[in-house]
């Protein structure tokens, strides 16, 4: 296969519009990274108290690290073990360490960043905390590679927001060498679709809290990331598809020999690709806007989460590089859904590494002419090495070549016979605003919603009509004061079970919304992320209990269907107070700065001028 397949037309236009978009942005990034380049080899410039502070806690390294002519591996974490994906990290820096001498280089944990699990804070206060703890991740990175010590960084993180949060800080030093390390999933437990039928059947009162609880704990039982392709997995895949990782190191399960062997690996190609050597790769130059387009691309090939709209943005920002959701508007229209798994489909991640995983989906469409196969990657051999399988081979981990055909199409599929032609995506534009609609996992047939507003401002309010027996009907949903202006921009995902059981129930029903979905979300049809938000004029604020909303993925339409003179004659209803407690308060200068969803919605990228 050739590393550089014809670039199918669409790929290329969304590439060139991209380019030329950022250039400004971009030039002035690499110019920046230069500078930071030129500035030479820090450790040996630094004043002897400096160094003598940097290597007085490392005992074993400390000769090596004073001679200043290895690579310093800086290592940011982020271990916690409330976290069951970063809980595998526990150990890692001690190995690590190992390896890194073993191939010539000295490694400390530079840092650690705050890693919230979205599972354990989902519909309770600290969910208001979660899409701006990216930001915050962000800046503990910066803080923990500002100390000029390192020559080249790993980082160790997985999960929804770790993962954007670690290399928009880590692109701000993207002069290093860098490599993410993943801890990957969990083994299976029960099965999603199970584990939903239990959800289902709790929000009708059919079976108690200890069920459900049972059920969940059989679903959520080890170390690694969950196991359904939400945004934590998603974020693997377009790690990949980004040349981020070791091949193919995504899917790997914890505590295995395959595991190991992979982050051994990544350790021990950082020195390789320092820039001491002749095989120079920094960040900065492997995150251009062909990487961007790719992680793009494998989203919405693999129906991956829409939490990315918002991740991706600001990732590319961090690079001096804009993308909008017109771009992944235009690239879903020629992107084929080559994967079914959860809740696209009834298999988790672990049933798709063993169908063939992100190196087959990566073969594919490299095949096709849908991925950049120039980018500049971390792995030796350039980006065709993601498409071929790690596997442990008497005792060593080689990487092979994977067969032509997948391991079950019912799971993932080859280009020329993909599950849709398109992907799974979709903008929405009309009279209350800009959003956008995962469809790869919505039934065709309820593509197209029109049915009388019933509107909330908090997903508790929607539960309690849910049980009250209110919603049985047809009915749009409307959430507002939702976005990251007014709260943060929490995950409504407690809102999938009782919009399924409506849904079950044979209704027409559908969720408008500026505040965000889980990558869990589901067969309910949602417009999420709706800009403007409601807060600060955006015209959600008009709609009101009765109003006929239309929302038409096929057409890409999202309206309330009112008189167009009673419409811009209706004033904004008041947004409710501001809330406190559970440190909220401390987050309010990253509410009031906070730009919109399509941007990223960071309050810490606009402040500086990215």
């Amino acid at each position: 296969m050739s590393a550089n397949p014809a670039l199918a037309p669409a790929l290329a236009a969304v590439t060139d519009r991209i380019i030329e978009r950022s250039k400004p942005g971009r030039s002035a990034y690499l110019a920046l990274m230069q500078r930071e380049r030129d500035s030479g080899f820090d450790r040996p410039k630094l004043g002897c108290a400096n160094l003598a502070h940097a290597y007085a806690g490392t005992d074993e390294q400390r000769d090596r690290m004073r001679d200043g002519k290895a690579m310093n591996i800086g290592i940011v974490t982020a271990y916690n073990d409330m976290l069951s994906a970063h809980a595998t990290y526990y150990r890692y820096p001690e190995q690590m360490k190992i390896w890194a001498i073993a191939a010539g280089a000295t490694a400390q944990v530079a840092g650690g960043v705050p890693a919230m699990c979205d599972g354990v804070t989902q519909g309770y206060q600290g969910m208001e905390l979660s899409l701006f703890s990216r930001d915050a991740i962000a800046m503990a990175t910066a803080v923990a590679l500002s100390h000029r010590t390192f020559e080249g960084a790993a980082l160790l993180g997985i999960c929804d927001k770790i993962v954007p949060g670690l290399l928009i800080g880590a692109l701000r030093f993207g002069h290093l060498p860098m490599v993410m390390i993943p801890g990957g999933p969990m083994r299976s437990g029960m099965a999603n679709k199970d584990k939903a039928a239990v959800r289902e059947a709790y929000a009708e009162g059919k079976v108690d809290r200890e069920a459900l609880l049972d059920a969940e704990i059989s679903a959520y039982h080890g170390k690694g990331t969950c196991t359904f392709y939400g945004t934590a997995n998603s974020n693997q895949m377009m790690m990949e598809a980004m040349g981020l990782h070791v091949p193919g190191a995504a899917f790997a399960n914890p505590q295995t020999k395959l595991r190991q062997e992979l982050t051994r690996a990544a350790v021990q190609r950082l020195p390789q690709i320092g820039w001491n050597g002749a095989d120079y790769r920094p960040l900065g130059e492997c995150v251009d806007e062909r990487a961007i387009v790719n992680a793009a691309v494998v989203l919405l090939a693999t129906g991956g989460s829409t939490n990315h709209l918002i991740h991706l943005p600001a990732i590319a920002r961090a690079a001096g590089i804009i993308i909008d959701w017109e771009d992944f508007d235009r690239l879903s229209k020629a992107v084929p859904l080559l994967t079914h798994v959860y809740p696209n489909g009834s298999a988790d991640v672990n049933g798709f590494e063993d169908a063939g995983g992100p190196p087959f989906v990566i073969r594919e469409l490299l095949r096709g002419g849908l991925l950049h196969g120039d980018i500049l990657t971390i792995a030796d051999g350039g980006f065709t090495e993601y498409g071929r399988k790690p596997v442990i081979e008497d005792e060593k981990l080689v990487w092979q070549d994977l067969p032509a055909t997948s391991g079950d199409d019912t799971i993932v599929r080859t280009i020329d016979a993909p599950f849709s032609v398109e992907g799974g995506f979709r903008i929405l534009q009309g009279n209350l605003g800009r959003a956008c609609i995962k469809v790869s996992a919505v039934d065709p047939d309820r593509w197209i919603i029109e049915a009388p507003a019933r509107v909330f401002a908090t997903q508790a309010d929607v539960q309690a009509a849910f049980q009250a027996g209110e919603l049985d009907r047809d009915v749009v949903v409307v959430v507002r004061f939702q976005g990251p202006r007014a709260n943060g921009m929490p995950e409504l995902h407690k809102l999938t079970p009782p919009l399924g059981v409506l849904q079950n129930r044979g209704f027409r029903v559908a969720l408008v919304t500026d505040g965000r979905m889980s990558g869990a979300s589901g067969k309910v049809p949602a417009a999420i992320h709706l800009s403007p938000e409601a807060l600060g004029g955006g015209p959600l604020g008009k709609v009101r209990d009765g109003d006929i909303i239309r929302l038409d993925a096929e057409a890409g339409t999202l309206a309330a269907l009112v008189d167009a003179a009673e419409w811009e004659a209706r004033e904004l209803v008041e947004a409710p107070p501001r809330a406190d407690g559970t440190g909220r308060e401390l987050f309010n200068m990253m509410n009031f700065g906070a730009d919109e969803a399509e941007k990223g919605a960071s309050a810490m990228l606009a402040a500086a001028g990215l």
